[in-house]
């Protein structure tokens, strides 16, 4: 199993800039580049609830758990 996370899909639909969603939410560029690169090995649940307010998203629009063949 592998766990994707959409965060670089769910900004292009909502056209929303790294900095821009960095400065709303109040996480570092780096820490939201790490997430949208999929090189993070944790998310804090007040991460996520920020997140997915301000993309106006649900959680599993922003995590999918797949097997590793289908990961893309």
């Amino acid at each position: 199993m592998a766990i994707v996370i959409h965060l670089d899909r769910l900004m292009a639909e909502k056209k929303v800039s790294l900095n821009e969603l960095s400065e709303r939410v109040g996480i570092s560029v780096s820490n939201l580049s790490k997430m949208k690169t999929g090189k993070i090995r944790a998310v804090r649940f007040s991460t996520l609830e920020a997140i997915c307010t301000e993309l106006d998203c649900q959680p599993g629009d922003l995590i999918e758990c797949t097997t590793k063949r289908d990961v893309h």
